[in-house]
């Protein structure tokens, strides 16, 4: 019972500071992910054996350049691009793993993109447009957290088929497909409340953030057995680490950005 507490006080302590984060200043959403940024990158890096302050920097620099500076468009375009084709990557690895250690270069590489480029492309997520809103990723953390909760419940309650066992043994295919069906129900919700993009959008949005989440979740889980760790932390009593709770937005966010400016240059 006191564990149930302790995860659910600190849960609740993590949810209220984002959020009051995201709807104070923009600067205040940069400035509190970049310090959640920063912690899921030790953790990464911890996991990976990497003992450098150079990713340090060159988190700090990117999210300078990308999110304070704003640089040039083509350029955010281009390293958008290296995150998704290093994250469709790692999809493959997932499913048809290369049954090798890591080298250096692949450390820093996954680091660099996967990692930092998830940090990236949270913060702008909110600026797509050029113009900060706070509703828009208020509502993409709220289909994560939507997605998870049910993929977990459903799983618990009705889960029979594994989704990939190897990987993670007790998340169920009946798990993910009542995660998404949550998510989808609440982006209804999301729309009304909002009144950004349109209900359709939002539904797509929601499945987006249910297939990349539980990717990332996954993807976290297979890097954590290399590493032969239960948790990628002990900072969040009862949840694990920064890295534990970010998993799903780091590696969804890439892909829901690209969804975004896509369909906003198709219309």
């Amino acid at each position: 019972m006191r564990e149930v507490i302790v995860r659910g006080l600190s849960g609740l302590l993590y949810v209220a500071l984002l959020l009051l984060a995201i709807f104070s200043y923009e600067m205040s959403f940069l400035i509190l992910f970049l310090v959640f940024g920063g912690l899921s990158l030790f953790e990464f890096l911890k996991l990976i054996g990497i003992r450098s302050y150079l990713p340090y920097g060159l988190l700090i620099l990117l999210v300078t350049c990308f999110c304070y500076i704003e640089i040039d468009y083509g350029f955010t375009l281009f390293f958008l691009s290296a995150v998704v084709c290093v994250n469709l990557y790692l999809i493959k690895n997932l499913i048809k793993p290369s049954g090798h250690q890591l080298n250096i270069i692949q450390k820093y590489i996954y680091t660099s993109f996967y990692i930092i480029g998830g940090v990236v492309f949270t913060i702008l997520l909110p600026s797509y447009k050029g113009e900060y809103t706070s509703y828009l990723v208020a509502g993409v953390f709220a289909l994560i957290w939507i997605n998870d909760t049910f993929a977990f419940i459903v799983g618990k309650s009705i889960g029979k088929h594994k989704l990939l066992e190897r990987i993670s043994p007790k998340k169920t295919i009946e798990g993910f497909m009542g995660g998404a069906v949550f998510a989808c129900i609440s982006a209804i919700f999301i729309f009304k409340i909002t009144g950004l993009l349109s209900l359709g959008l939002w539904i797509t949005v929601a499945l987006v953030t249910a297939i990349f989440g539980t990717l990332g979740d996954l993807i976290q889980s297979q890097i954590k057995r290399q590493a032969g760790v239960k948790d990628s932390g002990q900072l969040m009593p009862g949840h694990g680490g920064i890295y534990d709770r970010l998993d799903s937005i780091l590696f969804a966010s890439p892909f829901i950005f690209l969804f975004l400016i896509v369909l906003d240059y198709v219309s």
